[in-house]
């Protein structure tokens, strides 16, 4: 295709230089939000006599026929086009003459392409929240069929206090949360301020309407400074921000996942389908989606730290550098999505080993403290408390037990104050419904958290 940009030069670059220069391959996937864009520029041109109504009308029918039969596959886009924006304007050109010349007054593909990367990143945003919210809801969901689930709650990967597998479940629907109100404010700043109107880099001399063309396309506002407009890559840095958090929150929970299901843990069992087996060890079952979340985790950073690093030395306004926004943001929405379009179902189709869990609390003897307490509340000073519980505790290692199984006669061999009551004051689940404070791990106040989560994910 001919190079709508020549003019000041004779247009002929080589081909190694065209390729080079070309971004089609990857901005392509941007073509409705650039025809979109496309029609609300022209019906502001119409409504501000820059161009007639009936120009308008004929591109407007045009851009939508391009639309249409981009997505039916009637048109392919032409890989050898610079990039999305040429291509449009020179199919659009093709079937129009010069009409579809008119389109590009008063604008500038920097402006263009700063306006289109807007908008298909609010839509990936959309799509991304929604998966977000499908994996709080199996969390919350399995954590409400494990509320009263005992199992050891875990300090430096050392057993601790006993908490439930829900309690332990919703830690990680809290911290979706906060990525969803980190995604909707990203939202908000990008879809604040429409770059469109700010051209090259100076405005332009026409007398053009921004806020026109801003509410037409659903921004909120107008970029208020045209070197800022069309050079401000804040919101994509911002949305790759987001989801490198988010990607922590699903790393941290895939190694958990795959600990969990080990046989050191046994503590759930993950469906076949989310699992793969050994090529040559028939008794292997892996977590290998688990793992490859894990590891996608690396390629979203990655992609974060590539855009900070293009942009931290760019003088303003537009420079060609910033073209390489484009692959790495993809690559992180693509890959999130892949992401949590596995994770969800395979949260919902794990299943908790209530005994092993159990068992592991016990044998972490993490009702120590509450034996302690037990002698406290018998009136023993702490620390003379904490000595004959943690003498007790070596008692029960070298002899394979819990503080649970041993008998009455020995506990008061350490100490008259046993009695026979302390066997209800050590039992797990009584450790755990006394820890009632708001956020504890007591059954009511579990169920209190998944309340309050899906109230927030009803009322989204």
């Amino acid at each position: 295709m001919a190079k709508l940009w020549a003019g000041r030069t004779d247009g002929q670059t080589t081909q190694i230089a065209d390729d080079f220069n070309s971004s089609i391959r990857f901005d392509s996937r941007m073509y409705k939000q650039d025809i979109e864009g496309s029609m609300a520029h022209a019906g502001m041109l119409a409504a501000q006599g820059i161009i007639s109504q009936q120009d308008a009308d004929t591109l407007i029918d045009g851009l939508a026929g391009i639309l249409a039969d981009l997505q039916s596959g009637k048109l392919e886009i032409d890989l050898t086009a610079e990039d999305i924006h040429m291509f449009v304007e020179q199919v659009l050109t093709q079937r129009l003459g010069d009409v579809g010349k008119k389109l590009h007054t008063a604008r500038s593909r920097n402006d263009q392409v700063a306006l289109d990367i807007r908008l298909y990143l609010n839509e990936e945003i959309t799509e991304i929240s929604a998966l977000v919210k499908n994996l709080i809801a199996a969390v919350t969901n399995k954590a409400e069929a494990y509320y009263d689930a005992i199992m050891p709650g875990y300090t430096h990967l050392q057993r601790a206090q006993p908490i439930t597998f829900g309690h332990h479940l919703m830690a990680y629907a809290m911290m979706l949360l906060r990525d969803l109100q980190r995604l909707s404010d990203c939202r908000k700043r990008m879809m604040s301020q429409s770059p469109i109107g700010c051209c090259a880099l100076a405005g332009t001399t026409y007398d053009t309407d921004r806020n026109f063309e801003a509410e037409k396309l659903g921004f909120t506002g107008i970029s208020l400074n045209s070197l800022d407009g069309v050079s401000d890559r804040d919101f994509a840095a911002e949305l790759l921000s987001a989801i490198s958090i988010l990607m922590v929150h699903l790393s941290r929970f895939s190694e958990e996942i795959i600990l969990w299901s080990s046989w050191e843990f046994k503590f759930i069992e993950l469906s076949d389908a989310y699992t793969t087996g050994s090529s040559i060890m028939p008794q292997k079952k892996n977590p290998d989606m688990a793992e490859l979340v894990r590891g996608k985790s690396g390629r979203v950073f990655g992609d974060l730290i590539g855009l900070l690093t293009t942009l931290k030395g760019l003088p303003l306004a537009y420079n060609k550098d910033m073209q390489e926004d484009k692959e790495g943001v993809f690559d992180a929405v693509d890959t999130v999505k892949m992401c949590l379009q596995v994770f969800a179902p395979m949260v919902d189709t794990l299943t908790a080993n209530r005994e092993n869990m159990k068992r592991a609390a016990q044998k972490g003897f993490i009702n120590a403290t509450d034996l302690a307490d037990y002698l406290v509340k018998k009136g023993l000073p702490f620390r003379s408390a904490y000595k004959i519980s943690g003498e007790l505790v070596a008692l029960c290692i070298a002899n394979n037990q819990v503080l649970e199984e041993l008998p009455l006669e020995t506990y008061r061999k350490y100490s008259p104050l046993f009695d026979s009551d302390l066997y209800k004051e050590i039992d797990l689940v009584t450790c755990v419904e006394k820890r009632t404070s708001q956020g504890g791990t007591s059954f009511s106040s579990v169920q209190a958290q998944i309340t309050y989560v899906r109230q927030v994910l009803s009322n989204d």
